[in-house]
């Protein structure tokens, strides 16, 4: 099945219907259906062959994101370009995934001069003059060949990076899981803030079968946010947990009206537990998702419901955990050599299903030592507890070995978060000639607070004792964050003079 299936699924509900809007404008599904047969046509006049591999370069933008649709009915592989990477490192991505063909905003068109691409279309006047030599083709629909749909690159961070290998099959069980585990009362109006490269776009794929609008932002602004929620009475959408924070940090929250939301999503980094309550009750309903680009967003969820007891009071014993294993989805821990383990025990994270990906592109040994065993590994280290709650306690490379103790990096950083100064944190360990590795805290404050360094290490040391307190705790303006939120940790060693990857 075509990704082009939500898309008809949905203009099948009502071609007149809006589908993408941004800035006041919007296509409705039948004008996205006809652009996608447009695009389809263009690259099949540009030589696009089902199976070739189409690139994406875009900020959040209506017309690009429907060019996905464009790309799926001619049969190619769709490939999400991150706009805020380097050319050296998009070079590399275009490279990786054999993509000859780039659809690319006019603003990236001094990087564009600095790929090795075959075809590069600008959006603008150039796009247009491309679908018109095309308009009087045949028309260009393919099924995708072994059901790949897309390559998505894993982000590099801690070395070179891998092109996951997602099927159709892929986002048919991500999207089923979505329906059937959260609320979606009406047509629903999504409004996509987070990159549509990352998870906000494949989120778009249950909101179009039910025939909802995607309202898109071009730039990320909290205050612009809330102004199109309640504008256009927003019934889901999606955060990480950096936004979010700064969301419950304007000054314009308590004033916006809210009350059409049906579903918060929050998900890529781990969540605040304390901060995660004050949003429940000041934002509305929060939904928990966890998944990784290998299996894409819907390992774990947590609905709404489940974020409060029947009686209406909050859930909070399960706010540190990633919600249960969805119902498409098996879920294990594992110990290293391949055993699983019972309740409560910690070991890695290992996936089966039909969410999991293909593969790694043309990188069959990296596919085998993730999919070990005959269960993928996610690579964090976790425990299911006695009631199916899935608790990840740290990613595996960032586990500190502090005086012959493992101190799980997330653990410090939900103390630290408990504080009301702290906004956001990371924990890293650094070298210590008498420790091993020393826990240290880099800390981004509230505005206007001001607590110092021993006052939380003590803070800490009362919460889960003096072996996981941090021995060091710098105080930053900010953290270093990928496109979509996540702290980068291997920058904030880079900075501190520790090593790159932990």
């Amino acid at each position: 099945m075509s990704l082009t299936f939500y898309l008809d699924k949905g203009a099948s509900l009502g071609p007149n219907a809006p589908c993408l809007t941004l800035d006041g404008r919007t296509l409705s599904y039948g004008e996205v259906v006809e652009l996608s047969h447009a695009v389809a046509r263009a690259l099949r006049r540009s030589g696009v062959r089902p199976g070739d591999k189409v690139g994406i370069l875009s900020a959040n933008d209506p017309v690009a994101f429907a060019c996905v649709f464009g790309i799926a009915r001619a049969g190619a592989v769709w490939c999400p370009i991150n706009p805020r990477n380097g050319a050296a490192e998009n070079r590399e991505l275009l490279e990786l995934f054999d993509c000859r063909t780039l659809i690319h905003q006019q603003a990236f068109a001094p990087l564009v001069k600095e790929l090795d691409v075959d075809v590069a279309v600008e959006l603008g006047t150039g796009f247009d003059a491309w679908l018109a030599a095309a308009a009087d083709d045949p028309p260009a629909e393919a099924a995708p060949p072994d059901d790949v749909v897309a390559i998505v690159g894993t982000g590099g961070t801690t070395g070179r990076p891998k092109g996951v290998v997602l099927t159709a099959r892929n986002f048919e069980t991500m999207t089923a899981i979505t329906l059937m585990g959260y609320p979606f009362a009406r047509r629903p109006v999504y409004l996509a803030l987070a990159p549509l490269t990352h998870a906000a776009g494949v989120l778009c794929f249950p909101v179009m079968t039910l025939g909802g609008e995607v309202v898109v932002m071009a730039r990320p602004d909290v205050g612009e946010f809330l102004r199109l929620a309640e504008e256009h009475e927003v019934t889901h959408t999606f955060l990480p947990p950096t936004l979010i924070y700064m969301v419950l940090g304007h000054e314009n929250l308590d004033i916006t009206d809210l009350s059409a939301m049906q579903c918060f999503w929050y998900g890529a980094a781990p969540m605040s537990a304390a901060r995660l309550a004050e949003a429940c009750e000041r934002i509305g309903p929060m939904a928990q998702l966890f998944g990784q680009s290998e299996a894409p967003m819907m390992v774990s969820t947590m609905s709404p419901a489940e974020h409060r007891h029947a009686d209406g009071t909050l859930a909070v014993e399960r706010f540190t955990s990633a919600g249960r294993p969805s119902p498409l989805c098996t879920v294990a821990i594992m110990a290293q050599d391949g055993t699983l383990l019972p309740p409560g025990e910690r070991g890695e994270i290992v996936v089966r299903g039909p969410l999991v990906m293909a593969g790694y592109y043309k990188n069959p040994e990296a596919t085998a030592e993730a999919s070990a065993h005959g269960w993928h590994h996610t690579g964090d280290i976790g425990l299911l507890d006695a009631d199916g709650y899935l608790h990840i306690v740290d990613r595996a490379k960032d586990m500190v070995i502090t005086g012959g103790f493992n101190v799980y990096s997330a653990e410090v950083e939900q103390a630290l978060m408990a504080h009301d100064a702290v906004r956001d944190c990371a924990v890293i360990g650094l070298p210590d000639d008498k420790w091993g590795e020393r826990v240290t805290a880099v800390v981004q404050l509230q505005p206007g607070a001001a607590v110092g360094a021993e006052a939380l290490i003590g803070f800490v040391k009362e919460r889960i004792g003096g072996v996981k307190a941090p021995k060091q705790v710098e105080f930053w303006p900010d953290l270093p964050r990928s496109t979509v939120g996540k702290v980068l940790k291997t920058d904030i060693r880079r900075q501190l003079g520790g090593p790159a990857s932990g």
